[in-house]
């Protein structure tokens, strides 16, 4: 219990978004600065390390990305909260083994976190990689960010809407040190910001990522200035949710979201209206928001797979399938993920999602 105080920095009651945030991101504390949380020995698996075949994918859809656009001298990779480096090492190379492109290309990595920084480093040792903070030091486009499950892992407002009233979702700490959740009028600024959103318009329960927003911010600024794009892949919804959709795990297992701070991972279902909605609202255009299973069979993983086959022993494939299989199946990642791509490009031929 004594625990719980260093959550909430020296306050009674936080919002829930920086709650979450100092559960998640704190130097000392926080989850992601304490334990190495992917694989099997953590407490989830992305899909980066659950197959190399996805990363394969993603590589191939950023090098049809530069075609499209000409060939570009010059060309920014950026991916955003890159966990343990599995997807990024496996880019490069899938980049190495098309030198033009690999000629071209910058690749940076956007991590906030310095425990996942030094373990990114010992998986890729590799000149042409940056790891940033910020993206100042961007200069010249086209570029274009990428993020798996980056979305998910950015803590959210949640709201309620009561006799026409917006009241904001708040944890606090009570004399024995336990947490209760309370309800406070929400702020003027957070009610004029819901306000614009059509989505959001007949809810009563309301999850709001203003810190998400203020990341996509920035990445927007400079697609806008730059020329480029913004690819997300994550675990959400288009129907829209009049629910919580906060949820912990640890070791592979659902956890009470309350218990086992610091030490279990939490996350949210994204809303892929609202994010559709928000990047039309800064002037940029999006493909039709599609599901994990669809892009990845458009841009050809079945048949990568069908082909890497050919060499390997039945215990090799048996495996590859089922990898496969975790990635696509309706039931598990296949329908659950969804993918959307926003950029400013005359050019509209990306692949994966037509």
């Amino acid at each position: 219990m004594i625990l719980n105080k260093k959550f909430f920095n020296n306050s009674k009651e936080l919002p829930v978004d920086k709650f979450i945030e100092n559960v998640l991101y704190n130097k000392k504390v926080g989850y992601y600065s304490s334990k190495i949380p992917f694989g099997k020995t953590g407490d989830f698996l992305t899909a980066p390390v659950i197959s190399n075949l996805f990363s394969e994918i993603i590589g191939i859809w950023f090098i049809s990305t530069w075609n499209s656009l000409g060939r570009p001298k010059k060309f920014n990779v950026i991916e955003l909260g890159p966990g343990d480096g599995s997807l990024a090492k496996i880019l490069i190379e899938t980049f190495q083994q098309f030198p033009e492109f690999y000629r071209a290309t910058n690749i940076f990595l956007y991590e906030k976190s310095n425990f996942l920084k030094n373990l990114q480093k010992k998986k890729i040792n590799n000149s042409k990689v940056k790891w940033i903070r910020n993206f100042n030091n961007i200069k010249k486009g086209p570029v274009v960010f990428f993020g798996n499950e980056f979305f998910d892992a950015i803590p959210i407002k949640q709201f309620s809407r009561k006799n026409n009233l917006l009241m904001e979702k708040y944890y606090s700490l009570n004399k024995k040190n336990k947490i209760n959740e309370i309800y406070k009028k929400a702020s003027h600024e957070d009610i004029s910001q819901i306000k614009k959103f059509k989505v959001l318009k007949n809810l009563k329960f309301i999850e709001f990522p203003k810190i998400g927003f203020n990341e996509l911010d920035n990445i927007i600024k400079k697609i806008s200035k730059l020329e480029g794009g913004l690819m997300l892949i994550d675990y959400g919804y288009l129907i829209q949710k009049n629910k919580n959709t906060l949820q912990s795990i640890i070791k592979h297992k659902r956890n009470n979201l309350l218990e086992n701070l610091g030490k279990a991972d939490i996350t949210s279902l994204v809303n892929f209206n609202l994010l559709n909605e928000y990047f039309i609202k800064n002037n940029l255009k999006v493909k039709k928001v599609v599901s994990q299973k669809f892009f990845l069979e458009r841009m050809g993983i079945i048949e990568r797979a069908n082909n890497l086959c050919k060499k390997m022993s039945f215990k090799e494939q048996s495996s590859l399938y089922l990898r496969l299989k975790r990635l696509l199946d309706k039931r598990l990642m296949g329908d659950l993920f969804k993918v959307i791509f926003t950029y400013k490009f005359e050019k509209d031929n990306f692949l994966g999602f037509e």
